[in-house]
């Protein structure tokens, strides 16, 4: 799900494309879990996207740090609802402390 202060279909696109930073929320966490995400273009996709008409879907990748550890967050938008799905994964291990 879409996440930040203000979540919408014209604000989820300046993110992408202006600020290369989004706003991620798992919403199985307990009160939710908003995560900033920078976003790597590469590896994202925004064809199945119509961003004006807030229709279709997009696929986005980036990376942040939680907990110390270096993750990857992959996830897929419906526009309509701003949903979808999402997962983490470690990028390295956690250190040790």
């Amino acid at each position: 799900m879409v996440g930040g202060p203000s979540p919408s279909v014209k604000d989820l696109q300046r993110r992408i494309t202006e600020m290369g930073y989004v706003f991620i929320k798992f919403t199985d966490t307990d009160g939710g879990t908003d995560l900033g995400v920078r976003v790597d273009p590469a590896a994202s996709d925004l064809g199945g996207a119509d961003f004006d008409r807030g229709a279709g879907r997009v696929h986005l990748e980036g990376t942040l740090t939680l907990n110390l550890v270096k993750v990857r967050c992959v996830t897929d938008i419906e526009l309509p609802s701003l949903s979808g799905t999402g997962r983490l994964v470690a990028l390295e291990e956690a250190a040790v402390v």
